[in-house]
């Protein structure tokens, strides 16, 4: 495992909630990450961890690596990865993201 894969592990597995995104929780820089951080607010969560992954392309790459994933915001709940911005928005919409966040 590289050093920014252990680094992503790390990160996703020691904080709650952790969403890698475009810009920061401030001044998202793109509406993605925008709306993913309207849903996380909505569902009451205080304490998140964001990282913005315009600020290193290695982390920027990384991720994507890491979760087999290949677009960005993307949200960790409890070391899981749970999607990217449609995915929020559908869990969010049926409640399931609060119950999620809340357990």
């Amino acid at each position: 495992m590289s050093e920014v894969q252990t680094w992503i592990q790390k990160t996703v597995t020691s904080n709650p909630v952790v969403l890698f995104m475009k810009g920061t929780a401030q001044f998202p820089q793109c509406g993605f990450s925008g709306r993913a951080i309207e849903i996380l607010k909505a569902c009451g969560v205080e304490n998140m961890v964001t990282i913005n992954v315009l600020d290193n392309a290695d982390v920027r790459q990384g991720i994507k690596t890491y979760s087999s994933w290949p677009t960005i915001p993307q949200l960790y709940i409890k070391g899981e990865f749970i999607g990217g911005s449609d995915i929020m928005t559908e869990m969010y919409e049926s409640g399931e993201l609060k119950t999620l966040l809340n357990a």
